[in-house]
């Protein structure tokens, strides 16, 4: 039990939330307190884990450096959408305890995701968080496009699951267990058969479900778009930092035999993801489905660092997937601010005069625009490169070519926001 503490109390503290929620009258300081000390509090008791590498729980639980990682992206991303909802519940004038109890929950599915190298540990965690994410998005129950959010996210999440379910269940039938060191030793020796190519192509669909890649993408941008704002935010960053680490510890754990062919397979859908994530993003007005268009191309950008399936490429993507918590959390959270009663702020021509309204939020939408862009001297600039550079060593160089065109034509709807 000590190995997941930050996990346990991450659950006391929910569970003391809904509490609270029902014992104390005008409680929603003290709720957004206690939950913001709830995920401060899992932050420092996973800071006492650095240096540690073991498997715990009867090995369907990893201890490492890579579930420390997203874990710390998890908590940050948790936090800062903490503290995105206080004054956006309070002008939608809705309840907040079961808001941050659902955030809180989603965030420890979230953490499993990380740290499970079990099929059954992944598909409890990644259950937990989708299932705190369907009501999460029709939360503003009188809005009919948050409750068309809801729908859509509920019944293409478990079409999706499905198929999931179905290529675990198959790798399990031809390997005879649900943990990834075992499968990858059971499928070391074994010639490809049309059960196993069946069973990545399930995985990489269920899979590409998750994190939003085209053309298992079709949920996002109407997700996104009627979604509470901080919701999206933490949709967009904290759920798909946690996708990923779930596809790698399946494909680079579990799957290694089978590198070529998945490489294939995430080569295409990278091409696809970043072509049709930025040329679909020109043409939005509502800047909540800009992002949810410029996020999917993000997850093309990110799949290119697995695609070249190294060490170097998956740090590059690790190194990613940080830099893009803070471009996307900031640009959601100055979106956030422009809500008020009599403007909902989502739109691009709401965007019209913010310098003189309030410059601050404006040059920080400036320096969040040309991050998510890619332009030099900016973080996201950096990571961009760092990622190209892993391709350019495994020599794919035409998936880079692609990348930077399709990274050139992104440029164009980032500055429409700052225009």
């Amino acid at each position: 039990f000590y190995y997941i503490l930050p996990e346990l109390l991450l659950t006391g503290g929910a569970l003391l939330v809904l509490l609270i929620n029902v014992i104390v009258p005008q409680r929603e300081g003290m709720l957004f307190g206690l939950s913001l000390a709830t995920v401060i509090i899992s932050g420092v008791a996973l800071l006492s884990f650095t240096g540690v590498d073991v498997t715990v729980s009867r090995g369907l639980l990893a201890i490492d450096g890579f579930a420390l990682f997203f874990k710390e992206i998890i908590l940050v991303s948790t936090g800062l959408t903490l503290m995105m909802s206080a004054s956006y519940l309070r002008v939608e004038g809705v309840r907040a305890g079961e808001y941050y109890f659902l955030i809180l929950c989603a965030a420890l599915g979230m953490m499993f995701m990380a740290s499970g190298v079990d099929l059954i540990t992944l598909f409890i965690g990644l259950e937990t968080m989708a299932v705190s994410f369907y009501v999460l998005a029709g939360y503003l129950k009188p809005s009919p496009r948050s409750n068309e959010a809801a729908v859509k996210y509920f019944l293409l999440g478990a079409f999706s699951l499905g198929i999931l379910l179905y290529g675990m269940s198959i790798l399990y039938g031809v390997t005879g267990s649900t943990r990834l060191d075992e499968i990858a030793a059971a499928l070391a020796g074994q010639d490809r058969s049309l059960t196993l190519l069946l069973a990545v192509i399930l995985l990489v669909a269920g899979m590409g479900f998750k994190i939003a890649a085209v053309p298992f993408h079709m949920w996002a941008p109407d997700v996104y778009e009627g979604a509470p704002t901080p919701v999206t935010a933490f949709l967009s960053v904290g759920s798909k930092a946690a996708s990923f680490a779930m596809l790698l510890r399946i494909f680079v754990e579990g799957l290694p035999s089978l590198t070529p062919d998945w490489q294939f397979v995430f080569a295409l859908l990278a091409v696809v993801t970043m072509t049709v994530g930025n040329i679909a993003a020109i043409t939005q007005s509502n800047i909540k489905r800009m992002l949810a268009y410029s996020s999917i191309a993000h997850a093309g950008y990110v799949l290119v660092g697995i695609v070249a399936a190294t060490e170097r490429g998956v740090a590059a993507a690790l190194v990613y997937l940080w830099v893009y918590l803070f471009m996307q959390l900031g640009a959601f959270m100055i979106i956030t601010m422009l809500r008020r009663r009599d403007v909902i702020g989502d739109e691009l021509k709401d965007m019209s005069g913010l310098y003189l309204r309030s410059p601050a939020a404006a040059c920080a939408m400036l320096v969040f625009m040309l991050s998510l862009g890619g332009i030099p001297p900016t973080a996201g600039f950096m990571g961009k490169l760092f990622l190209l550079a892993t391709a350019v060593e495994s020599q794919m160089y035409w998936l880079v070519v692609i990348a930077v065109l399709a990274s050139a034509i992104g440029i164009y709807y980032y500055l429409r926001v700052i225009v």
